[in-house]
């Protein structure tokens, strides 16, 4: 059964990136497709979207939407299928797409992605000749107006999935805005977009999306509890026989460390003795000591509380006990670049922090640690701790969300049958992640039982396979409910 999805996003690789969900929405298509399932994708024209399209046709023209004109374009950006929301009075800005330069709240934002869930809700109703989507699949707050404004809207609509990435960003704004967006009054209720006396652009999607997913089986359990429900917790347990997760893969084709040419030297299970060669050309590239036999933990991350960070730049002192280095690529909260600067000022030949993001030293990084550090507090999937395996980089993590469905401890018994892919800790504590690190630096002295670890990591099927015919199925049923 072939169908179509409308894909909305606010954020697509490689056009525009902040974190792991441009990942996510540029993988999907091409994944389904081996699925029977067309989707294009409809995205903000931010400046560098705009650059990238090709091949551009405009079909359709707003003579004013929140402000200015704006315009439908159908197009082709780096292999992807697109609609871009072409209203440059809205996106026609460089840089972060959600934050000015201040570094806060770009201040129109609800108008910004209201407008998007808007046109992704047009799109979906077929005001594109030719165009009719079976399902409309919005992601994280900034496209979760979509779900609403086609159920608050007049005739019939396609089915409706909205996919939390992350429930920490909520997108939260003014009752006042209600009507100013293009929502009706009725929509202000609690089983519509109100949420705590604001507009949750969110909640709106949890409500009022047919069926309502996460990243990973795990996250979708844990955020219908209070510890991680971000005080959404009620409204996702009131939903829960509609809320289910599908965990993410990583694109296999960028991520193959037997063909990747952003790295020193290519290898594979069967050719692991080959791998070393990374980790001398990034102890080079980072300055840190040239040690081959140095245990080298790698952290590829945004340096936030959620993602343990600061945890992490606690637990130096036992990186430095177990005679380990590390190398960390990231950026976030200011005092913690700081603080891990400071710390590679101090220890240039045992400590490394590269503050920003550089996809190639992202894939060094990957293919010449030891070991991968992911301390966080909580985690609805990861994509780092996927590329790890994928790598032959032991992931250290913590047991939440994805990362508890990914990476299998590889505690005595799990040795001893010959399984385990990581190293799992719990709680989220700076205790129990120095402990996770002694227990790696243990593992890693073992060369038989560590090479045995990179071999089963290395197995660890981490593709878009299995989570695209989750997704088709579950594509499948709605649409199929829809037209009963």
């Amino acid at each position: 059964m072939t169908l179509t999805v409308l894909s909305v996003a606010s954020e697509i690789f490689p056009l525009i990136k902040t974190g792991g969900l441009a990942d996510v929405i540029a993988a999907l298509p091409a994944a389904v497709a081996s699925e029977g399932i067309t989707m294009p994708t409809l995205v903000p024209g931010y400046p560098a979207v705009m650059d990238g399209l090709r091949e551009a046709t405009t079909v359709h023209q707003y003579a004013d939407l929140h402000g200015g004109p704006a315009r439908i374009l159908a197009g082709t950006a780096a292999g992807l299928s697109l609609f871009v929301l072409d209203a440059p009075h809205l996106f026609a800005r460089p840089g972060n797409p959600y934050l000015a330069p201040d570094g806060d709240d770009w201040a129109d934002n609800a108008f910004r992605f209201a407008a998007l869930g808007a046109v992704g809700a047009d799109l979906g109703r077929g005001i594109v000749p030719g165009f009719t989507p079976d399902i409309v699949h919005a992601h994280d707050w900034q496209a979760g107006l979509t779900p609403a404004f086609l159920h608050y809207g007049e005739g019939p609509r396609p089915a409706t999935v909205m996919t939390v990435h992350n429930l920490a960003f909520q997108g939260q704004f003014p009752s006042e805005l209600l009507e100013a967006i293009g929502l009706p009054p009725r929509a202000f209720s609690l089983e519509g977009v109100e949420y705590y006396g604001h507009i949750g652009y969110l909640k709106a999607g949890i409500a009022l999306a047919d069926h309502v997913t996460t990243v990973s089986p795990t996250y979708a359990a844990e955020i219908r509890g209070k510890e991680h429900g971000m005080g959404m917790d009620g409204a996702l347990r009131q939903r829960s026989s509609a809320v289910s997760g599908i965990l993410n893969g990583i694109d296999v084709n960028i991520w193959n460390p037997a063909t990747d040419k952003t790295i020193s030297s290519k290898f594979d299970a069967k050719h692991l003795a080959a791998r070393a060669a990374n980790k001398v050309a990034l102890q080079a590239r980072l300055g840190l000591a040239l040690d081959p036999a140095a245990l080298v933990f790698g952290v590829v991350t945004r340096m936030t509380w959620q993602k343990g960070i600061d945890l992490l730049y606690e637990a130096l002192p036992a990186i430095d006990a177990a005679g380990a280095q590390l190398a960390l690529l990231g950026a976030g909260e200011a005092a913690l670049e700081d603080a891990f600067v400071a710390a590679a000022d101090a220890a240039p030949d045992r400590v490394a922090a590269v503050v920003g993001y550089d996809e190639q030293l992202a894939h060094l990084i990957q293919a010449g640690a030891d070991a991968l550090l992911v301390p966080s507090r909580f985690e609805p999937c990861g994509l780092t701790q996927l590329c790890a395996l994928r790598y032959g980089a032991i992931p250290v993590v913590s047991r939440v969300g994805g990362l508890a469905d990914t990476v299998v401890d590889a505690n005595e018994m799990a040795l001893a049958a010959k399984a385990g892919t990581g190293v799992v800790f719990s709680p989220v504590s700076l205790a129990a992640l120095e402990i996770a690190i002694e227990r790696t630096a243990a593992l890693w002295r073992d060369r038989t039982a560590w090479k045995g670890l990179q071999r089963r990591a290395m197995a660890t099927d981490v593709s878009w396979a299995r989570p695209a015919a989750r997704y088709a199925e579950l594509y499948r049923t709605l649409s199929a409910l829809r037209a009963g």
